[in-house]
């Protein structure tokens, strides 16, 4: 989600003046696209209307950008298979329809035509004629023959005679133009079906994402499943972090992308999706999280892209699945619900729970000022602990001079006794 700060009227006065921040205080004009005019820095707003929310991922994996002013459009031409495959599916099978209806009909034309001109239509009662194809005796026989000679079906009713070398040339072009046409439509229509897209449909994300302590360190977490039975091969997540920044130049970038780490130098990205798994990154000082705190938290304008990525067990293709978490989705203080339960001779997921979420006792305080605040903690107890084990330290050493003491004047006694007995 993004909030998009609309230019007053007084800054933008009414026209269509494009302009991009170059510092802090001056506003030069130059253009832009439009999203990098509105999503201007708000200290330049002073009237701000409603904020827009807007997605840059929608929460079924659709990408919400759309391309304009795309002016060289022959490159789509230049890679024609995948543009007929990216089309919807009403597109693509109106044209398969067509392409084959338009060639059928274009050969079809051809042989009537030949027919024409040789004659064969004015000698269709004459027996000691032959003709270019018998039996062809207008243009919906020729249609006729021209489908029959290109999906090869052969009735048996009209053929080509041996006294006509234009037509056995254009049977010769028409069966192999008709191999390509097939080999290239269903071939389309083919990698058409068997796109790994629907597969994305059983990944699904938790529709929040969390924010807690685990293992004493503040963690963005969220939850991924499978709910079908045959696996995701060679599973990986990863995450990015689109939010808008101006760098220290005065540059506005708009929706800039930093990755999150959820794992990727421990190889905990690469994953065993067999049940639901909750997928943590820990914030520390390379988190773009480092200094967000609870209350900063919904004031933030961010969105967190979490991308799954792995190979169709069943085909061997590779599937993507995509969702998205912005600020009013990020629960501080909450733990996802167990969906994992153990029955008699196996585990059990209860997806009721899957999206399920509990509140836990979790400091309100970002991870930068809690490390901030330990440190600060460690510094009076280790003093004391010292100081302490000096005292015990000094403790025993006093009471050793003493126990020696007395042993001393023990043995003075003793040697004053012997003495006094040998006089």
């Amino acid at each position: 989600m993004f909030s998009f700060d609309f230019m007053a009227a007084n800054v933008l006065e009414g026209d269509s003046m494009e302009q991009d921040v170059e510092s802090p205080v001056t506003i030069l004009p130059t253009k832009l696209p439009k999203q990098a005019r509105e999503d201007l820095p708000k200290h330049l707003s002073k009237e701000c209307t409603k904020r827009k929310i807007q997605r840059y991922v929608r929460k079924d994996g659709k990408c919400n950008v759309h391309h304009g002013n795309v002016r060289e459009t022959y490159r789509y031409l230049t890679d024609i298979f995948t543009t007929l495959v990216d089309l919807k599916w009403r597109f693509n099978l109106l044209i398969f329809v067509m392409v084959y209806t338009v060639t059928w009909l274009f050969f079809g034309f051809i042989w009537w035509l030949i027919a024409y001109i040789r004659g064969d239509l004015d000698h269709i009662a004459d027996k000691k004629w032959t003709p270019c194809v018998s039996n062809l005796n207008g243009f919906v026989s020729a249609f006729l023959f021209s489908i029959e000679t290109e999906t090869t079906i052969g009735y048996g009713f009209r053929v080509i005679t041996d006294k006509c070398p234009e037509g056995i040339i254009l049977l010769l072009v028409q069966s192999v133009l008709g191999s390509i046409v097939n080999a290239f439509m269903v071939g389309c229509m083919f990698v058409k079906i068997s796109q790994p897209k629907k597969r994305a449909e059983t990944l699904v994300f938790s529709t929040n994402a969390v924010i807690s302590m685990r293992d004493g360190k503040l963690c963005l977490m969220f939850r991924v499943g499978d709910l079908r039975n045959s696996h995701i091969v060679e599973a990986s997540i990863r995450a990015k972090l689109i939010k808008s920044k101006q760098t220290k130049e005065g540059e506005f970038i708009p929706l800039n992308q930093t990755d999150i780490n959820v794992g990727y130098y421990t190889g905990d990205d690469r994953l065993f999706l067999v049940s639901p798994l909750i997928i943590s990154h820990e914030i520390n000082q390379q988190s773009p999280f480092w200094e967000i705190s609870k209350a900063q938290l919904p004031k933030e304008e961010l969105e967190i892209v979490v991308i799954l990525e792995g190979m169709v067990e069943a085909t061997g293709m590779t599937c993507q699945a995509r969702s998205s978490y912005v600020t009013s989705e990020i629960l501080w203080g909450y733990r996802f619900t167990p969906v994992l339960t153990l029955e008699d001779g196996f585990y059990e997921v209860d997806y009721n729970n899957f999206h399920e979420t509990y509140e836990t006792n979790t400091p309100p305080y970002s991870a930068k000022e809690l490390v901030e605040m330990a440190s600060r903690a460690e510094l009076p107890l280790t003093w004391s602990v010292s100081s302490q084990l000096d005292q015990h330290a000094e403790m025993d050493t006093e009471e050793e001079s003493k126990n020696h003491g007395e042993q001393t004047e023990r043995n003075g006694d003793v040697a004053n006794l012997e003495s006094e007995s040998k006089v």
